[in-house]
């Protein structure tokens, strides 16, 4: 009955609605409403009182897209720490594949190498819980496959020019535009999850607090549809993933980025480098040539390009 009365605030747009129209649409007495207003506010949704009735303030387009695709499992929390730390809870937990898990904020999001990862209202933060039939050493398929469907969406609907950047950002004009961060736990010789932790910025505006990050609001001069990418987005991951063996994966991402080509700073945990992006092998690993032509291999780290940080 709670999901019911989140659905009635969430269809009603801008409008309020009054408890009496609650209680006859619901069957259910004005006090029981009140109830569920009250713990719909202390869950942390936005809900405002006036003598109109109730309003849902914000989240309204994920409310609706986590109780209608009853078909999935969709966990929408209108403020979490971290999209990640309740994904991996959930994934020990035994929670099905492909389940995701969306927030409208993040008081303690992250990126790679621990940094902050800022998520304001308006972005769109999720992480999805994969059970593949993979060995480990194959798992990197899957974030590749998943920042190449993004992207690939992101053009499809917006006609953006959208780039993939080593290991999994993804760039317009050297912005950055979406962050990707994976997570593996093993069992045996297979993987038990991967979860990946996707934060996209739709109608936030990150370039106060990151000069180098773009929305793609701010690219477009309006408002987007948060569900509309989202619904893209999980669909075309699905059937990739469905078939992901078959699929030379690292060749279509270096279709579709810039790296390549590119002069680039590499930051890890322990240490930094820097040199010419040569190629993404079969592994995806980064080929990398000094100035004194040295090449290596490059497994993981924050790749900045040389020209301007992203």
């Amino acid at each position: 009955m709670k999901d019911k009365v989140l659905m009635h605030l969430a269809w009603a747009n801008d409008k309020f609605v009054s408890g009496v129209e609650m209680s006859n649409a619901l069957d259910i007495s004005r006090v029981a409403v009140w109830k569920h207003i009250k713990t719909l506010v202390n869950e942390g949704y936005d809900i405002e009182s006036s003598p109109r009735g109730y309003g849902l303030a914000t989240c309204r387009d994920l409310v609706r897209f986590s109780l209608e695709r009853t078909t999935e499992n969709i966990l929408f929390s209108p403020s979490i720490d971290s999209t990640m730390d309740e994904a991996r809870r959930l994934a020990r937990e035994g929670v099905p594949h492909f389940t995701v898990v969306i927030a409208e904020q993040q008081t303690k999001g992250r990126g790679r190498l621990n940094r902050a990862w800022s998520s304001q209202k308006g972005g769109l933060w999720f992480t999805i819980i994969l059970r593949p039939d993979l060995p480990p050493q194959l798992s990197f398929k899957v974030n590749f496959a998943a920042s190449l469907c993004l992207a690939k969406t992101l053009n499809q609907l917006f006609n953006i020019n959208a780039k993939v950047k080593w290991p999994n950002d993804i760039l317009i004009n050297n912005q950055k535009l979406v962050g990707l961060l994976s997570e593996m736990e093993t069992r045996g010789d297979m993987i038990s999850f991967v979860n990946v932790g996707i934060g996209i910025n739709v109608n936030n505006q990150p370039e106060k607090e990151q000069p180098n990050a773009v929305s793609i609001s701010t690219l477009l001069g309006q408002k987007v549809s948060r569900t509309k990418i989202l619904a893209a987005f999980l669909d075309r991951f699905q059937r990739t993933l469905d078939n992901i063996l078959e699929r030379n994966i690292i060749e279509l991402w270096k279709e579709q980025t810039a790296t390549i080509g590119r002069q680039v700073r590499i930051e890890t945990f322990k240490d930094h480098f820097q040199g010419l992006a040569l190629d993404v092998d079969d592994t995806g690993a980064l080929i990398l040539m000094d100035e004194d032509h040295t090449t290596r291999r490059v497994i993981y780290g924050d790749c900045f390009y040389q020209e301007t940080q992203s």
